[in-house]
């Protein structure tokens, strides 16, 4: 961040708490188009992104009197906006799982084809062997992330360790998973 915008956002934060209402439309005017761009190029929808930047704002809002005064206000934005995104992935991950159960009630017309059936069956066998592969420590973050749905800081209080610890844990994890899975099939090793 360039000095002279990191002066004016120590100068927000401070406005902030201090609970200066005029200082929020400074704010949102300087930095909603390039938030509002990330997360258009992240999202890829317009109207999504655009749900994202509000909530970010409104995080803003609620949270802006308990900012920290050295707060880099930029970085707690980006930051927010991020977590959203990665929370609607996760909201859509879920909501597609629970969409293609009820698609199994549904007449065979509506259901997956012979085909598709096949293929996920069979990446999923994939998936399953390559996952026996991994050590335990990495399985475990992976299943307790990927599958479990737990937040990182989550799975690394169940595993004890800290959430950097975790973090390069789930980092090696998918790279070996990744790397077992591009094996042709019957050649996985153990890792």
């Amino acid at each position: 961040m360039k000095t002279m915008e990191h002066d004016l956002a120590t100068g927000w934060v401070e406005r902030l708490q201090r609970g200066d209402q005029s200082v929020f439309d400074e704010i949102f005017d300087a930095l909603n188009p390039r938030l509002l761009g990330f997360l258009e190029r992240m999202t890829r929808q317009r109207s999504v992104a655009e749900d994202l930047a509000e909530e970010t704002w409104l995080r803003l809002v609620s949270s802006a009197r308990s900012l920290r005064p050295d707060t880099n206000l930029v970085a707690w934005l980006y930051t927010v906006a991020r977590n959203l995104f990665v929370g609607h992935l996760r909201a859509r991950v879920r909501e597609q799982a629970y969409t293609s159960e009820w698609l199994s009630l549904w007449p065979d017309e509506v259901a997956r084809g012979p085909y598709e059936e096949a293929a996920s069956n069979e990446f999923e066998r994939r998936l399953e062997r390559a996952l026996e592969t991994l050590p335990a420590t990495y399985r475990e973050v992976l299943l307790l992330v990927g599958m479990e749905g737990l937040r990182p800081m989550e799975a690394a209080q169940v595993c004890g360790i800290s959430a950097e610890a975790l973090r390069q844990r789930l980092s090696r994890a998918r790279q070996m998973l990744e790397r077992t899975m591009q094996q042709p099939e019957g050649r996985e090793k153990s890792l």
